[in-house]
């Protein structure tokens, strides 16, 4: 990655830019200013996520683009008429808010708003000063208390997304769950399903054996390896029904297929990840149709999700701490993108960058 300048918190700050394809470089730009109702954080840490491995490795991201969302910061500065935040706050904020009056909010279906889709980071999380956009500050950040690690706070807003899929799948306080994949997100699936359904069984499945042996330490109540293993699992845990959910944190037609075998008549399959472009799935309809199997997607959390989220991390009956294998400077950014691509690590995240630390 190459390095552009480096420079402590004055009037410039370090981000990591997005220069076409898979590649950043470390690039000093002005500190953005707080307008009214905004405020300025200084980055604690930012995770690294599926979504911005996608828009890497797709090379989707427009140039210049800075990802990264899942932030949690110190407030640095506030524009005028902030309430309720004070300089220094840790604060945990998401970077999509909807509007509320639209149909899709009226309906349920707050993340397909439009306005939903309005990056409301500037310029985004992996930078070293991160501007938050006055309808997120107003509705959605929140100061994090000092029971509350930065390590367990930065999962607010992808627990979020979790939740909203095991809302959608009709999952009920108890019954077997099964999740497709234990990577990060396949992890944090079984942390949120054991806060909010602790009765309910999670199978985890994967092929890693020392992932698979970490799923348990987090509370699985089986894994197994892909397979005629997870069949034999399911069909001995629910006598040959089916589990009542799977979820899909893998991706693409093989996983689908796989679900939907291992579900029960009137079960669920939730879709959670990206598949591979163009990737298409043939479906016995009438399969689906004479058993009552459904197919659910599941596109990131809205503010329900994320308040009752935070109450979980507040509680401590969901700490997604463990998770964290990797903490780095953005100077090391490419170096954490390769451990997450060559499954060296399950959660990575980023603190300021040495010129910002320097800079303090």
């Amino acid at each position: 990655m190459q390095q552009i300048a480096t420079s402590g918190l004055g009037r410039l700050h370090n981000v990591i830019a997005c220069v076409g394809g898979e590649r950043t470089i470390v690039e000093a730009r002005p500190i953005p200013k707080p307008e009214p109702g905004e405020i300025l954080l200084r980055l604690r840490v930012v995770g690294f996520c599926g979504t911005d491995l996608f828009k890497l490795k797709t090379g989707s991201a427009a140039r210049g683009a800075v990802l990264g969302h899942e932030l949690v910061g110190s407030v640095l500065a506030m524009g005028p008429g902030v309430t309720g935040f004070s300089i220094g706050n840790r604060v945990v904020v998401p970077h999509h808010v909807p509007c509320g009056t639209c149909v899709y909010c009226r309906r349920g279906n707050e993340t397909m708003c439009e306005v939903f889709k309005e990056n409301l980071m500037e310029p985004g999380g992996f930078a070293d000063t991160i501007l938050i956009r006055r309808r997120a500050v107003e509705q959605a950040a929140r100061k994090i208390p000092e029971s509350l690690s930065d390590e367990a706070a930065v999962f607010m807003e992808p627990a979020a997304c979790v939740l909203r899929g095991i809302r959608r799948s009709g999952l009920t306080t108890e019954g077997v769950a099964l999740v497709l994949g234990s990577g990060s997100m396949g992890l944090l699936h079984l942390l949120v399903l054991r806060a909010v359904a602790p009765k309910v069984e999670v199978v985890v499945v994967d092929l890693d054996d020392d992932r698979l042996k970490f799923a348990r330490k987090l509370g699985a109540a089986h894994t197994a390896k892909p397979g005629e293993q997870t069949a034999t699992v399911v069909l001995n845990l629910t006598k040959g029904t089916g589990v009542d959910a799977v979820f899909d944190t893998v991706g693409g037609e093989k996983a689908l297929t796989s679900g939907l075998a291992l579900t029960r008549r009137g079960g669920s399959v939730v879709l959670f990840a990206h598949a591979p472009e163009g990737s298409h799935a043939a479906l016995d309809l009438n399969t689906l149709f004479k058993s009552e199997r459904r197919v659910v997607a599941t596109y990131s959390g809205a503010l329900d999700e994320q308040r009752e989220i935070f109450e979980h991390l507040v509680d401590g009956s969901l700490d997604p701490s463990p998770l964290v294998t990797h903490t780095m400077p953005l100077d090391d950014f490419e170096g954490g993108v390769s451990l997450v691509v060559e499954r060296k690590a399950l959660k990575v995240l980023f603190t300021p960058s040495r010129g910002a630390v320097a800079g303090q």
